[in-house]
C-alpha cells in the first residue's frame, strides 16, 4: 500500500522542521508547503528549502501572497520588532509580531492543497506552551477549523475522507519538542526562528522568537547548534 499523504506547513523553524519529521516518522508522504507572505525576510524560506530537501518531501510548494498590503504586524511592517522582553511579558498580552489571521490563511491554503491531493491530513506546528500567545496557536483555535473545514470541501461533504489537522507539538516544551527533533534526526542548525535577522541571515538573539528558542536548548541542556555556526 502507498503512504498515505499529508500537507506538511514549513517555516523553516524549529517547530515546523519538528513536525515534518513526525509527519515523515507515522510513514506520511509529505508534502511541504511555505509562504512568501510579504515577511521582512526570506531567511525562513532558504531553510525551508533545505529542510524539505533534507527530508525528501514529495513535494515543495513556495506560495507568495502579500500581506504587506494589510500590514498590521511587526513581520508584515516597519514596526519595530519587541527586544529584550522577559518571559513573563510575552505571555501578558498578544504581540505586535502576530500576523492578523495568519494561520487561517495558511490552513485554507493547505487545506485545498490537500483536497486536490486526496488527502485529509494537514500538520501544522503549533505550540501552545512556549510560544508569543498568538491565538491561532491554541487548541480550541483548531478544533474550531476543522469543524469549519468539514462543511466547506467537496471531501468531506461526500464523505470520501475527514479532515484531519496534526499538530504533535502543541502541548510540549520548547525543551521537550527540541529532544524530540533530535532523536528523529532533525538538524538545527537548518533552522531559523529570529524575527528580525541581519541581512546576513544571522539571528538578533534578542527577539521573543530568539529568547524562547534560547531557553528551549538550555532547558533541554543542548548547545544550539545554529549559534555555533
Amino acid at each position: 500500500m502507498s503512504a498515505k499523504k499529508a500537507v506538511i506547513l514549513l517555516s523553516g523553524g524549529l517547530d515546523s522542521a519538528t513536525t515534518l519529521a513526525v509527519a515523515r516518522y507515522e510513514s506520511f508522504e509529505t508534502y511541504a508547503l511555505s509562504f512568501l507572505y510579504g515577511q521582512r525576510h526570506h531567511v525562513e524560506i532558504d531553510a525551508a528549502k533545505e529542510i524539505a530537501h533534507r527530508f525528501g518531501v514529495s513535494r515543495h510548494v513556495i506560495l507568495p501572497i502579500d500581506l504587506r498590503q494589510f500590514g498590521g504586524s511587526a513581520l508584515t511592517s516597519d514596526l519595530p520588532v519587541p527586544k529584550d522582553r522577559s518571559i513573563e511579558t510575552m505571555s501578558a498580552e498578544i504581540p505586535i509580531t502576530y500576523v492578523p489571521a495568519r494561520n487561517t490563511i495558511f490552513l485554507s491554503f493547505a487545506l485545498a492543497w490537500a483536497e486536490v491531493l486526496g488527502s485529509g491530513d494537514i500538520f501544522l506546528g503549533v505550540n501552545a506552551l512556549d510560544y508569543s500567545g498568538y491565538p491561532d496557536c491554541r487548541p480550541e483555535y483548531i478544533e474550531a477549523f476543522t469543524r469549519m473545514a468539514s462543511l466547506a470541501t467537496k471531501a468531506a461533504v461526500e464523505e470520501k475522507h475527514r479532515l484531519t489537522i496534526h499538530t504533535p507539538l502543541i502541548h510540549m516544551t520548547k525543551a521537550q519538542i527540541i529532544r524530540r527533533g533530535l532523536d528523529l534526526g532533525v538538524d538545527y542548525a537548518l533552522t531559523t526562528s529570529c524575527y528580525d535577522p541581519t541581512p546576513e541571515g544571522n539571528a538578533c538573539d534578542r527577539c521573543d522568537s530568539c529568547l524562547l528558542r534560547q531557553r528551549g536548548f538550555e532547558e533541554a541542556g543542548i548547545t544550539d547548534p545554529r549559534r555555533a555556526l
